[in-house]
């Protein structure tokens, strides 16, 4: 049930006392993890915590990329993927756009291309890993081209590197049949 199908719902929330309305909020923050999180540092954080945040984030990437180039592209895929979804989740908590771009084109760059091929299984993973990678430069660069020019122009260059390393790898096909540009002006 959604809150915008019942007005009168609506209305009768606000109405309620101010007591009532802080113990429902605190069960339903109670609830939803994100949303407690979200309210934390909504309430409770300031500037310098965002960068503490930035910065955790880096260094837990920083920590496995070592560990990258290790692997087949299957464990790769993995790895990858929870390092985006922890710079998803950094955006979910701060509604943070210039820290979910910054970040992901962090990760993007420094992660390995080239990985061994699983000697077992019938999947090619280092497709799947080729694919999810463009996709994700692709929706990266879409919510760059969002930002203010100012924040553009100050993250163009690891854009353009990032391209770079793309078009400059076994991924440049896959880049070029996903329209991604060789580089941003």
């Amino acid at each position: 049930m959604k809150l915008s199908e019942h007005k009168d719902l609506k209305t009768a929330i606000t109405g309620l006392p101010v007591k009532e309305k802080d113990k429902l909020l605190l069960r339903l923050v109670a609830k939803d993890k994100v949303l407690t999180e979200h309210l934390h540092y909504k309430l409770l954080e300031d500037e310098t915590d965002l960068e503490d945040r930035k910065e955790r984030i880096k260094a837990d990437v920083a920590e496995q990329i070592s560990l990258l180039k290790q692997l087949n592209a299957k464990e790769a895929l993995v790895k990858v993927r929870k390092m985006i979804t922890s710079v998803n989740h950094f955006y979910k908590v701060t509604k943070d756009p210039v820290g979910e771009v910054e970040l992901k084109l962090y990760i993007l760059n420094i992660i390995p291309l080239d990985y061994k091929k699983s000697i077992f299984g019938y999947r090619d993973f280092m497709m799947l890993f080729s694919v999810y990678y463009i996709k994700t430069v692709t929706v990266t660069i879409n919510k760059f081209k969002k930002l203010h020019e100012d924040l553009q122009f100050d993250l163009s260059g690891s854009v353009n590197q990032l391209l770079d390393k793309i078009y400059s790898s076994k991924l440049a096909g896959a880049a070029e049949a996903e329209n991604l540009p060789p580089e941003i002006s």
